[in-house]
C-alpha cells in the first residue's frame, strides 16, 4: 500500500486543544502508512524571528548575547512548557526534558557563532520551532495509543546552502527518505527544514511545510497529499481581505501553479510541480470538519466552479526606472536589471514597459531593496513606492476590478488573456 503524506500547519497545532484535535483526525482518517508533517505550534515561527532580530541587536551592540537571548525566548520556553504541562500533567518529565535540551542548544548556538550571515543565523534558530512541536506531538500521540516514529527532516531532506530559501538535491534527498518507505508505522516529521552538505539546517522558504510534504510524496511515491487546514479548503479570495468567497472545489495541478506563483497563500508555491510530475493529488481540507471533501488539485479541468479568483499581495514596492539621458530600453538594461534582482533576492511579481521606461513590482521578503537602489541609480533614473499592494485577479470578467478598495489609487493596470493585475497605493498616505 503506497503512502499517504499529511501536513498539519501551525493553526492545527496551535494549543492543547488542538493538539488533541490532531489526535482524533489521525484515529478518524487512519493513520498506518501515514508520514506526517508538522508545522511550528501557532505564532512560534513569528516568536523565534524576534529571537533572532534580538541577537542580531545585541550582536551589533556588543552586549550580552547569552543574556538577551535567554530573556528573548522565555515566552517561547512558557509557551511551550504550558502546553507540555496541559497535555501530560505530572507525566511530563521526559517530554519536558527533550524540550529543555532543544532551548539548549539554541543558546549553544549562539555561543559558538561567528558568522554575520543574517540568513544563516535565521535558519539556525527560526528553525527550532517545528522540532519542538513535533517532539510535543510525537509524545501526545503515543500517550494516546497512536504508536509513531518521530524523525528529524534535517536527515532526510539535503539542500544547497541557499539560507531562508533554499533548494532541494532531489538526488540527495530521494536516497535519504527510501528509510521510510517499509515503515507502517505513523511517521512524524517537520515542515520547512532540511540541511546542506555541511549539516547546517536550512528552511525552505517562508510557509515551507507544504513543500516538504511534496517533496517527500515524490520521494515516497505516496498516493495523495493532504494539507489540513482550519479552512474549508481552497477558496477563490482570501477572506481576510474580500468580503465574499467561494470553495474551489476542483483545480487543475496547471491553475494551482498559476494562483500560487501570483501569491494565492493557501498553497506553498513550490509544492504543486514535485505532485505534477508524479501525478499525485493534493486534498485541501479542513481539520474543523472532518466530513467535508474540501478541495482537489489533480489533472482535469482548470476551475470547478469556473469563478475569478482573488489575490493581493501587500507591502510590494513598485519601481519606476528610465535611463539617465532617456534613451531606449534595450536588452542590456535588462540584463542590468535582472542581475540585480537577483542578486538582492527580489521576486518579480509584475513588469511593464514602454520604449523609455520600465516598471516592476518586487516582493522585498529578504529586504535587499535598500542595497538595490543605490545600485541602480549608478545607470538609470529611479522612483521607488514602497507599501503598494498587487491585486491579482484570474479569470476575470468587467466587474472584477471592482473588489479593488476605493479608498486605493492605481499606479499600474495590466491585463493578459486571463490575468488582470492591478498595483495600488493607499490614497490616505499620498
Amino acid at each position: 500500500m503506497s503512502k499517504r503524506v499529511f501536513k498539519f500547519g501551525g493553526a492545527s497545532v496551535k494549543d492543547a486543544q488542538s493538539i488533541a484535535n490532531v489526535a482524533h483526525a489521525l484515529k478518524s482518517e487512519g493513520h498506518k502508512d501515514v508520514c506526517m508533517v508538522v508545522s511550528a505550534m501557532g505564532k512560534t515561527t513569528n516568536a523565534m524571528e524576534v529571537v533572532v532580530a534580538d541577537y542580531l541587536k545585541a550582536k551589533n551592540e556588543r552586549r550580552d548575547v547569552v543574556e538577551v537571548i535567554n530573556q528573548s525566548i522565555a515566552p517561547v520556553v512558557d509557551f511551550h512548557r504550558s502546553i507540555i504541562d496541559e497535555l501530560f500533567g505530572d507525566r511530563a518529565d521526559q517530554v519536558r526534558s527533550d524540550i529543555e535540551r532543544m532551548f539548549d542548544e539554541i543558546v549553544g548556538f549562539i555561543t559558538w557563532n561567528k558568522s554575520l550571515n543574517k540568513s544563516f543565523i535565521y535558519d539556525q534558530i527560526v528553525g527550532y520551532g517545528e522540532l519542538l512541536s513535533t517532539r510535543i506531538l510525537s509524545a501526545y500521540l503515543a500517550e494516546v495509543g497512536i504508536d509513531n516514529t518521530w524523525h528529524d527532516i534535517r536527515t532526510l531532506i539535503k539542500t544547497d546552502d541557499s539560507y531562508r530559501d533554499a533548494a532541494v538535491n532531489w538526488e540527495a534527498t530521494a536516497d535519504k527518505v527510501s528509510v521510510l518507505k517499509d515503515s507502517k508505522q505513523l511517521i512524524v516529521t517537520q515542515g520547512f527544514l532540511g540541511s546542506d552538505a555541511n549539516n547546517f539546517t536550512t528552511t525552505l522558504g517562508r510557509e515551507g511545510s507544504d513543500y516538504t510534504a511534496a517533496i517527500l510524496a515524490y520521494a515516497l511515491d505516496a498516493s495523495s497529499v493532504s494539507i489540513w487546514k482550519d479552512v474549508p479548503g481552497v477558496l477563490n479570495a482570501d477572506p481576510r481581505y474580500f468580503a465574499k468567497t467561494q470553495l474551489l472545489h476542483q483545480i487543475s495541478y496547471r491553475e494551482a501553479i498559476e494562483l500560487a506563483f501570483y501569491g494565492a497563500s493557501v498553497i506553498h508555491p513550490k509544492t504543486l510541480q514535485p505532485l505534477q510530475r508524479k501525478s499525485i493529488p493534493l486534498h485541501v481540507r479542513s481539520f474543523v470538519d472532518l466530513k467535508a471533501k474540501g478541495t482537489t488539485v489533480t489533472g482535469g479541468a482548470a476551475l470547478v466552479p469556473q469563478v475569478p479568483c482573488y489575490i493581493v499581495k501587500k507591502n510590494q514596492v513598485l519601481l519606476e526606472l528610465a535611463t539617465q539621458d532617456f534613451s531606449f530600453m534595450v536588452e542590456k538594461h535588462f540584463s542590468t536589471l535582472f542581475n540585480l534582482f537577483a542578486k538582492y533576492r527580489l521576486k518579480v511579481d509584475l513588469i511593464q514597459n514602454s520604449a523609455i521606461s520600465f516598471k516592476v513590482c518586487l516582493d522585498n521578503r529578504f529586504e535587499g531593496i535598500d542595497g538595490l537602489i543605490p545600485e541602480l541609480e549608478q545607470e538609470f533614473k529611479v522612483n521607488c513606492h514602497r507599501g503598494v499592494s498587487l491585486y491579482t485577479i484570474r479569470h476575470f470578467d468587467d466587474e472584477s476590478i471592482n473588489v479593488i478598495p476605493k479608498s486605493e489609487g492605481i499606479l499600474v493596470e495590466q491585463r493578459a488573456d486571463q490575468t488582470l493585475q492591478v498595483v495600488t497605493f493607499s490614497k490616505q498616505k499620498s
